[in-house]
């Protein structure tokens, strides 16, 4: 299986690095002929300007807001919603209170007596950089590792053959809003640095060398054998000197650091193995995706594709504090777009999509405590935006756990909290840890569920109405020149209140807790607005028939139902399920997937529809229209995020298994161009683990591992198996029950998939 990215120039620009990361700390690396660049980040360097940022008290007007929605007059709703709730940045031509995710500065090698440049790659499943070059002097090589043991980041040049000299250097972008310092001495850099009003950071660069050092601008090697660089960085929000001494410099070798930073991501990244029998192209894959842009097949680069946004979700979060961001932990501009922030809206959400599935969950921590981090505020904000008990989540935010609106224009919006409550809910699906269902996920759970205790407005029919209710983030004629039209019960608002309750009812039950208010939950949940289809067949956006003003816009908020939820499937609700087909369907047709992280949402969307082909064509999308040469995920024009990549991952995923409907699907979206291959460590509900494999799109073998719940039940495998103990036949389903651990393999040798 081919897991390097391999190129025989060197970057044009940092959109051409190669990323490596250990969670705290990241770097891109690229650079030209003759010098190595190493541009740096460290997670919590965030400008610090808006820290401490308040909400104020405007839950009073929210009855005027609604009363303009109840008469139909959205405009005016709109208006007078976003100036007491939307805050104070986008359309209001005012900078929001977003700090910016801060890049460190630059750490730069270059050579002297360049001759010619060799080659370059990055090592996916080890986390472990590497180039080549010639110089007058013989042939030198260098290697980068984000190293997790350590949390540090180091750098090495050796001689193949005779010596080397160059010139080490640090230096950041010109910036009119802080005060920089560079000390230079035989031993290494420092790199001081303090935002106006913000937050400090100092940059520690350390060498080790065989060679003569002088110190000049920066250090000058002359005749080494060996260069050896160790980053570390550390930021006032924890304190300066106190991360410095947490992190030191181990006291091994080289050979044992590389080999503990391959362990590390080796343990992670081989909990799951994706195997397809394809050509693999030797070529550099730069070449690879111009032929696959234009118009070419490449189907072990797809392969590649995949593994790599696990590698940068791997090397985002292993051993990080905070989730990954718009950027995952890679920015080099101090004004980035969106400010390389967190979006509650449907980018943080996708980054983490492939998580539990993909049998990561340890990378699922920094987002879960990330989020844990907003609940005092966020119940603040609640009362003085709202009026209402539980808890508010922004829809654009930072490092700091403010719950405040920033995005006037697209801010008003109530469902940033239960959206992300999914995931809190996806993990113990998927562990089964009660502890953390009780202390961490079902108290979360539970103040959602009182917010919309507090917030739904029951009509004069006894149903409970969402108002103020947006589709993030999109807009229906009427509302004139603002981006979002403010409304009442947004399909998507009222799919998100569903599955909150849903989570808050099941945990409930699960730890036997709160019968009164499961009770209360229940009924609200049975009179929430109807999941309503128009006349042309297709999943209403809105709470009825609206025009939209753009049909083909890059959000598939109501379509959340299908995909990242399970709420509308084939067997629960098939009416729903079909129509989402056809508002897709339509929404492509209008243009709609025309953004990386849009066309990932289309791929997950198609495979779970159990669409082999349409996945097929939107991986080769997102190859084809948004990756760079280092495949990095591109928003039009030329914007690195990194949610199309990671949102790639589970869309593969959720094509080859997926649970809804109370049953385990496999090969539903199996991709012709894989014909044969393994999977190997994938997860479902219940702790379960699978293995499959396929030949010629037949399942040929399949092992389950029986996790936490017991049983699991397999769709139209029953003629497969035969009934023995823990084994049992429920028509074409097969119900596999035994304790934790137990191993259950398939008897025939071939599976005729579906014929979708």
């Amino acid at each position: 299986m081919n897991y390097i990215l391999w190129y025989t120039k060197p970057a044009q620009s940092w959109l051409e690095g190669l990323p490596i990361g250990n969670g705290r700390l990241a770097a891109m690396v690229h650079g030209g002929e003759s010098y190595d660049q190493l541009s740096l980040n460290h997670e919590w360097l965030w400008r610090g300007v808006n820290k401490k940022r308040e909400n104020t008290q405007v839950a009073e007007h929210l009855h005027e807001i609604r009363a303009l929605l109840q008469q139909d007059k959205f405009y005016e709703g709109t208006q007078l919603a976003n100036r007491y709730l939307g805050g104070a940045g986008g359309v209001s031509g005012k900078k929001n209170r977003v700090d910016s995710y801060q890049p460190a500065g630059d750490l730069y090698f270059e050579f002297k007596q360049f001759k010619s440049y060799i080659r370059r790659q990055l090592d996916i499943k080890g986390g472990v950089v590497e180039g080549e070059r010639e110089l007058e002097t013989g042939k030198v090589a260098s290697t980068f590792i984000a190293d997790p043991q350590s949390s540090l980041i180091f750098g090495r040049w050796h001689a193949v053959e005779g010596t080397f000299s160059g010139v080490l250097s640090f230096s950041r972008v010109a910036d009119e809003e802080a005060i920089t310092q560079c000390d230079v001495t035989e031993n290494g850099i420092t790199f001081k640095c303090s935002f106006n009003s913000g937050i400090d950071y100092q940059v520690e660069v350390s060498i080790q060398t065989d060679g003569k050092v002088e110190v000049l601008k920066g250090l000058s090697i002359i005749e080494a054998t060996e260069l050896m660089v160790s980053v570390n960085i550390a930021t006032s929000v924890k304190g300066i000197e106190k991360e410095l001494k947490q992190y030191p410099k181990p006291n091994t070798s080289w050979n044992e650091l590389v080999n503990s930073t391959r362990q590390s991501f080796e343990k992670v990244f081989e909990c799951l193995t994706l195997e397809v029998e394809t050509e693999a192209r030797n070529l550099p894959t730069d070449e690879r995706i111009r032929r696959v842009k234009e118009g070419e097949e490449d189907p072990d680069l797809i392969a590649l594709y995949f593994n790599y946004g696990r590698y940068l979700l791997i090397a985002s979060s292993i051993r990080g504090e905070l989730p990954a961001n718009l950027q995952g932990k890679w920015n080099d501009q101090i004004n980035p777009p969106w400010d390389s922030d967190y979006h509650f809206d449907i980018n943080l959400q996708m980054n983490y999509w492939m998580v539990e599935k993909g049998n990561m969950s340890e990378c699922a921590e920094a987002l879960l405590k990330y989020v844990e981090r907003f609940i005092p505020h966020a119940k603040k904000a609640a009362r003085q935006l709202y009026g209402c008990r539980g808890i508010y989540l922004p829809l654009q935010t930072d490092a700091w756990g403010r719950a405040t609106p920033e995005a006037y224009g697209w801010a008003v919006w109530i469902g940033a909290a239960p959206w992300i409550a999914q995931h809190f809910w996806w993990h113990y699906l998927y562990t089964g840890d009660q502890t953390f269902l009780k202390t961490r996920a079902y108290p979360i759970f539970k103040e959602i569920a009182s917010f919309y205790e507090d917030y739904l407005v029951e009509d004069e029919k006894g149903i409970y109405q969402i108002m103020p209710s947006q589709s993030p983030e999109n807009r229906f004629e009427g509302t004139k020149e603002w981006p979002v039209s403010i409304g009442i019960s947004s399909a998507m608002d009222v799919q998100l209140a569903y599955d909150a309750l849903r989570y808050a009812i099941e945990s409930a039950e699960v730890l036997e807790v709160d019968e009164v208010l499961v009770k209360k939950w229940k009924s609200i949940q049975q009179h929430l607005p109807p999941f309503a289809l128009g006349e042309d067949g297709r999943l209403l956006e809105w709470e009825k028939e609206r025009r939209e003003v753009e049909p083909g816009h890059r959000h598939l908020s109501h379509l959340y139902g299908v995909f990242p939820s399970d709420l509308f499937n084939p067997i629960d609700r098939p009416e729903q399920f079909e129509a989402a087909k056809k508002s897709l369907e339509y929404r492509l047709e209008q243009g709609g997937g025309h953004t990386g992280w849009s066309r990932a949402w289309v791929a997950c969307l198609a495979a779970r529809m159990g669409e082999a082909d349409q996945l097929w064509d939107h991986m080769n999308g997102l190859i084809r229209d948004f990756a760079t040469s280092t495949l990095l995920d591109l928003h039009p024009p030329k914007i690195f995020q990194i949610d199309g990549n990671l949102g790639a991952v589970a869309a593969i995923l959720e094509g080859m298994v997926q649970t809804w409907g109370g049953k385990t699907h496999l090969l539903r979206a199996l991709p012709k161009a894989w014909a044969k291959g393994k999977l190997l460590g994938v997860k479902v509900p219940g702790g379960h683990v699978l293995d499959l494999e396929w030949d010629g799109k037949q399942l040929v073998n399949l092992q389950v591992t029986i996790g936490y719940s017991g049983q699991i039940i397999l769709a139209d495998l029953a003629e497969f198996f035969e009934e023995q103990e823990g084994v049992r036949v429920q028509g074409k389903d097969i119900l596999l029950k035994g304790e934790k651990g137990t191993t259950f393999k398939m008897i025939k040798e071939l599976y005729p998939r579906n014929s979708n």
